[in-house]
């Protein structure tokens, strides 16, 4: 039997999926999950859809969690995840479908890692999800302060610039 998948646009998936702007940090999102309450009050775990396209000023802005994080990669355009470890050099991660060709579909960012995702170049949106244990809370969340971020790696100053917000 002969399928055809469609996939549909970004403006139908956050109807779709109800996804709205991510504060600070940037892109579409929605929580799909929340797990049970922790004796310490954290959630078990938490699950985010998330939208970024490849409008100006559409990124995730870098930020560190500290917890690890699953990036996983659905559909749409390749995802590139810029990291700034603490403990080596800079790398960056494409998510994407092209498995063989090196693209990842999904990705643990070790926590206490620098981050930051745009759509890839010559890309127009994608859709991916993070996953977290014990779960996300807005308390969690540390935003990169650009200035900082390249005087401690300078040779990383120009991508800090690109995909930092105030």
């Amino acid at each position: 039997m002969d399928r055809h998948l469609c996939t549909p646009g970004p403006e139908a998936l956050i109807e779709l999926y109800g996804l709205v702007p991510l504060p600070r940090e940037g892109g579409r999102f929605r929580q799909t999950w929340l797990g049970a309450q922790r004796p310490d009050g954290r959630p078990e775990g938490t699950a985010i859809l998330m939208l970024l396209t490849a409008e100006p000023g559409d990124f995730s802005a870098l930020h560190r969690l500290p917890a690890d994080e699953v990036w996983h990669f659905y559909t749409g355009d390749p995802l590139s995840l810029f990291l700034l470890p603490e403990d080596g050099p800079a790398r960056t991660v494409v998510l994407g479908p092209d498995v063989l060709g090196g693209q990842q579909v999904q990705f643990t960012v070790a926590a206490g890692t620098w981050m930051a995702a745009e759509v890839a170049g010559g890309g127009a949106w994608t859709l991916f999800g993070c996953t977290m244990a014990p779960g996300f809370t807005y308390e969690d969340y540390e935003h990169g302060d650009a200035a900082e971020l390249a005087a401690r790696f300078p040779r990383e100053a120009a991508r800090i610039a690109e995909l930092s917000r105030p």
